[in-house]
């Protein structure tokens, strides 16, 4: 008998968004975090560059400004009422995690400093703004160093290397989780009154991402499990700099500093893709434009890879060029990007002071998740219909603040402010509500699913299953997509999930510290994440942001300016183009032009 737990209420994920919204619930009921890491090393911790708010410290901005380069980064899918809560509360949000203890750099003034990011401007000039405020090139974690020591000041309950593999519902109201304590093995039930996802991507699906081993789907495929929609999936992001050949990512925030694409010809190529803004262009413009390079034959030494130079001299030039009064010096570059250093050094050999850095688009960001309003609460269809007591956060969750594409810096912003926002929600909605009953046997479909996997004896391994879904979504549900190609990788995709219902093998047989048997579960979860992405990137025959259909080139407002939300029904998925795209700030969609 599994053993039972239970708290007002429980946030699934220690990252950032998870331990804000922690951090804010406990201030009023009894909350615990489950995770399957120790928290400080969750995947904010990895976020380089910094986080996004209009303060204005460095030269004019405004939150108007940065709502609406959200709304025009998300290639106008982003809902624009959530850009607005995104843009006005990332300031007091900033200001809040100051006064937590994080350790901003400073300008010379003391104020919190600020580095451009792409896509971020000045409304007007159409110019560059500095609108990222960071911790030299580790801003993500101290973000979560900060909202630990904090939750832990405020007496957060931590079940860490807890696997959380199954939503309980009891009809249609959310009663608790079930985790697996990896030490033991063994199930335990967590009941509670109000439960926030946050859980982060999936971005394993790929073979070359800049996501952790950890970041499996695992929530999205409970949801599908469980028979709630998903919103969004074929956006993807692939963040243009990932370290070639192994996909690390290098911070946008070389780009801020200064740094610039060169292809094997020694051109700044980004002057012909992005002419005002270059190098600086929103994350999908530039991943393009490398792959692009790279399949015209302009790849460093004709391999898969361009460079990204930050050497001094190198930036100078540019900046001199462009008329600006400041310069880059190499001690600029070790102080403002230590990681970095340490990184190409590390993996790459390459000392970013004196040689440029072999870079490739590597898949990085889920713009779609979970549904969500505004305050956090799960939505289970396209009328906004709310499931009581249910909330997500992050990147796991899709607001949808971020819509097609992603501008860097709001994830952190994201995660803080819609975070908080759940955290407060489950606060309000804790005092009045009770315990929902738990159903009778509540682990029984989980643990029979765990126990097939364990004493699985087939003649299929995991990692070949693994290794033929990451290369078949990275050939064709990647930066550019056909319809014969994405369809060739949903076929795959489901005949390496019957593989993995009827064939799979694995060596251990155990309980304590089983990973053999939890990363085949994970394994189950990408699969079936997997086959909701290509399914929805083959539904959405147009072009918008991340999603790239060279078949449908154009975007498509008159027949796609709808979220894609994704149903399971009898065991099979549906999509349905039934959310509509907030437009209220007024922003009518238009062409981008960088």
């Amino acid at each position: 008998m599994a053993q039972v737990h239970q708290f007002d209420a429980i946030v699934v994920g220690a990252g950032g968004a998870g331990l804000m919204a922690a951090l804010y619930a406990s201030r009023g009921i009894k909350t615990a975090v489950i995770s399957k890491l120790y928290p400080t090393r969750s995947h904010t911790g990895t976020a380089q560059g910094g986080i996004g708010a209009a303060l204005g410290n460095l030269e004019p901005d405004s939150w108007e400004w940065h709502a609406f380069d959200t709304v025009k980064g998300s290639d106008y899918l982003g809902d624009q009422n959530a850009a607005k809560v995104l843009a006005t509360e990332a300031i007091d949000a900033v200001i809040e995690l100051e006064l937590m203890g994080l350790p901003f750099d400073r300008t010379e003034e003391g104020r919190i400093s600020q580095r451009r990011f792409g896509g971020h401007t000045n409304n007007e000039t159409k110019q560059p703004v500095r609108r990222a405020c960071h911790s030299a090139d580790r801003t993500g974690h101290m973000i979560l160093q900060t909202l630990y020591q904090n939750c832990i000041k405020e007496n957060v309950t931590f079940f860490d290397e807890f696997h959380v593999v199954d939503l309980i519902m009891n009809g249609d109201r959310p009663a608790g989780v079930v985790a697996v304590e990896i030490d033991s093995g063994e199930l335990h039930v967590f009941q509670a009154k109000a439960i926030t996802f946050a859980t982060g991507g999936w971005g394993r699906i790929w073979q070359t991402t800049s996501n952790a081993h950890t970041l499996t789907g695992d929530a999205t495929a409970i949801w599908l499990r469980r028979g709630l929609p998903l919103e969004d999936l074929e956006f993807f992001q692939f963040h243009p700099t990932g370290l070639y050949p192994i996909g690390v990512l290098i911070t946008e925030g070389v780009r801020g500093e200064g740094g610039v694409l060169i292809n094997d010809r020694g051109e700044r190529f980004m002057e012909r893709y992005a002419p005002t803004i270059k190098d600086l262009a929103s994350r999908d413009v530039v991943s393009r434009a490398i792959y692009l390079e790279i399949r015209d034959g302009r790849g460093i030494k004709g391999k898969d890879y361009v460079h990204l130079d930050v050497r001094p001299e190198t930036v100078n030039r540019y900046l001199a060029e462009a008329g600006e009064e400041r310069r880059l010096t190499a001690e600029d570059v070790i102080n403002k990007l230590p990681d970095i250093l340490d990184f190409t050094k590390t993996y790459a050999g390459v000392d970013p002071v004196k040689q440029p850095i072999p870079i490739q688009p590597t898949a990085h960001y889920a713009m779609g998740g979970i549904p969500t309003n505004l305050n956090a609460e799960v939505i289970r269809d396209g009328s906004e219909t709310v499931i009581p007591g249910l909330y997500a956060a992050g990147e796991v969750a899709c607001v949808s603040v971020h819509g097609a594409n992603r501008l860097g810096t709001n994830s952190l912003t994201d995660l803080v402010v819609f975070g908080r926002r759940a955290g407060q929600q489950m606060l309000d909605y804790c005092k009045n509500a009770d315990f929902v009953a738990l159903p009778d046997n509540p682990t029984a479909e989980v643990e029979a699913e765990l126990d097939r996997i364990r004493n699985a004896s087939g003649s299929v391994r995991g990692i070949e299953i693994r290794k033929k879904m990451r290369k078949v979504m990275m050939d064709h549900v990647g930066v550019f997509r056909t319809e014969d190609g994405i369809q060739k990788a949903l076929d795959t995709i489901r005949q390496l999930q019957d593989d993995f219902r009827n064939n799979l093998s694995i060596d251990d047989h155990g309980y304590r510290y089983n990973s053999d048997m939890l990363e085949a579960w994970e394994l189950g979860a990408l699969l079936d994440t997997a086959e909701a992405t290509a399914l929805a990137a083959l539904e959405r025959k147009e072009s918008r942001g991340a999603h790239s259909r060279e078949d449908f080139p154009k975007r498509d407002d008159e027949n796609y300016l709808a979220h894609t939300m994704i149903y399971s029904e009898a065991g099979k998925l549906a999509v349905r183009f039934d959310r509509p795209v907030d437009l209220s700030l007024g922003y009518e969609p238009k062409e981008r032009v960088y």
